[in-house]
């Protein structure tokens, strides 16, 4: 399992998809994830310090789990078939549970917790990028001039997006 930051969540235009994006803690591949809009305000929103006077459904969840005496130790993106994302939260007695990876990391930056992602999952579906920036040769030899037209557009699509985009504000 490789251990994840969360970099954020951006607005894939011009669907107005929100995508959260994951970087490895130590390596250079970014892995994004097509998420739905109310789990992209819950992760924006926590990001960014913004805390509503009512507790979200992931700040219950987190609430719940407590309430019950048990911890969830880590989130784990675990498997990616047919373009689609699974996760699990993992708790500290061993036990997992099947979770969308957009509820996972919504709850694991509310309870600080890691995020990790299985290899096979980054090998697949995740975007290499050099110290510069830019999206690095693969080891099958790749030149760097054929990016795919899918990166090519997640990057424009990075440059064109802000927080201001989720219309979240502030209290």
């Amino acid at each position: 399992m490789i251990e994840m930051r969360i970099v954020g969540v951006r607005v894939e235009m011009p669907n107005q998809q929100p995508v959260l994006v994951l970087t490895e803690v130590e390596g250079n591949r970014s892995l994004p994830i097509l998420i739905g809009s109310a789990e992209a305000t819950a992760i924006a929103m926590h990001l960014q310090g913004v805390r509503p006077s009512r507790p979200l459904t992931h700040d219950l969840l987190g609430h719940v789990i407590a309430a019950l005496g048990h911890a969830v130790s880590q989130v784990r993106v675990v498997d990616f078939r047919e373009g689609t994302f699974y996760g699990e939260l993992a708790f500290e007695n061993g036990t997992t549970v099947s979770a969308r990876p957009s509820d996972a990391i919504a709850l694991a930056v509310r309870v600080e917790i890691p995020v990790f992602v299985e290899e096979a999952v980054l090998a697949d579906a995740g975007i290499v990028m050099g110290e510069d920036g830019e999206e690095a040769a693969d080891d099958a030899g790749a030149s760097g001039d054929a990016v795919s037209d899918e990166v090519e557009r997640f990057r424009e699509f990075l440059d064109t997006i802000s927080p201001e985009d989720f219309g979240g504000q502030k209290p």
